[in-house]
């Protein structure tokens, strides 16, 4: 209940199986952290999985083939599956796709050119659709999600205004990702620092965090204003929904289009993401910042950190070493 604790967490060493016929053993490199897993600790319906006690915590990760019995699949390999908080895990190859260690840091597959790449991505072009000049703010703006929807934002001509919890990554955003201004909502009034930061008002405002940062952008929405509504992580880690919600008078004045986000339907779109986002990298305009944490016995503690809004970029935890690419 509430804000998740380390305590919440057990931990069982077990011997690894062996693959079935049609199954591949792999041994986990990366562990993805993400908050919706919190919501998945409830057993939410949107995510198709229902976590019960006991139950390895789900989650992305990037793992080495090292036992097979699939004709896809090599030992040796790099593949992103679903395989959980666990050292190893078995797979039969539903959902599962290779990783290429000699196109970027294979970390990468779980951040900006994995889920939360393409929630960024596909978030703001298909649902935001910015145009040249117009004004996009976004919320947790130095999270993998985040970062991404400001840098796609500034690459294609837009303004990117940011939201974060620190001074430090207010000045990343504005220093490394080329943000035009970001806002510490922790200092101040929100609700006016967004009104001088966006003085034409915001077209398309994307929004992770729910609660009074959602309400300090409704009402500074521009005509014809995109809301994208993504994250909410005020809500992850509430047992019950808030009483009231935001008052919603200035979507209606501004005549705006709220959306629901969900980067399920557009699973399509990977590759595209992957080569507009994987390019620019390679260009070096587009950067990305990683907040790794070492063993998975630290993976509870690092998880209820991200919780916490203590994460400073993508949240992972390195279970185990791999040549130079998983660096």
């Amino acid at each position: 209940q509430g804000l998740p604790v380390p305590g919440d967490f057990g931990q069982d060493t077990v011997e690894a199986p062996e693959p079935a016929v049609g199954q591949f053993l792999a041994r986990t490199l990366w562990l993805s952290l993400d908050p919706y897993l919190r919501n998945v600790m409830k057993g939410h319906a949107l995510y198709g999985v229902a976590l019960q006690p006991g139950e390895p915590m789900h989650g992305e990760s990037v793992a080495e083939v090292v036992d097979s019995r699939h004709p896809d699949f090599v030992a040796g390999e790099l593949v992103l599956l679903k395989g959980g908080w666990q050292q190893y895990a078995l797979s039969n190859g539903a959902g599962v796709r290779k990783v290429d260690p000699a196109l970027a840091p294979v970390s990468t597959a779980l951040g900006v050119l994995g889920m939360p790449g393409l929630t960024g991505y596909t978030g703001l072009v298909y649902l935001g659709e910015p145009r040249p000049g117009q004004t996009v703010l976004v919320s947790a703006a130095t999270g993998p999600v985040g970062s991404t929807v400001g840098q796609v934002a500034r690459l294609t001509g837009a303004r990117a205004v940011g939201i974060a919890g620190s001074d430090a990554k207010c000045r990343y955003a504005v220093e490394e990702l080329g943000f035009e201004a970001c806002i510490n909502y922790k200092s101040g009034d929100l609700r006016a620092s967004i009104e001088q930061a966006c003085p034409d008002g915001v077209d398309v405002y994307f929004d992770n965090a729910g609660g009074e940062v959602l309400a300090a952008a409704l009402a500074n929405l521009a005509m014809h204003a995109r809301v994208i509504l993504c994250g909410m992580i005020d809500a992850y880690n509430r047992d019950t929904p808030p009483a009231s919600g935001p008052f919603l008078g200035p979507v209606v004045a501004a005549r705006a289009t709220v959306k629901g986000h969900v980067v399920f339907d557009h699973l399509h779109r990977m590759t595209e993401m992957q080569r507009v986002i994987g390019r620019w990298i390679r260009e070096g305009r587009f950067k990305y910042r990683e907040d790794v944490t070492d063993g998975l016995d630290n993976a509870p503690a690092a998880f209820c950190r991200l919780m916490r809004g203590e994460n400073f970029g993508k949240a992972l935890v390195r279970v185990a070493g791999y040549g130079a690419g998983a660096a």
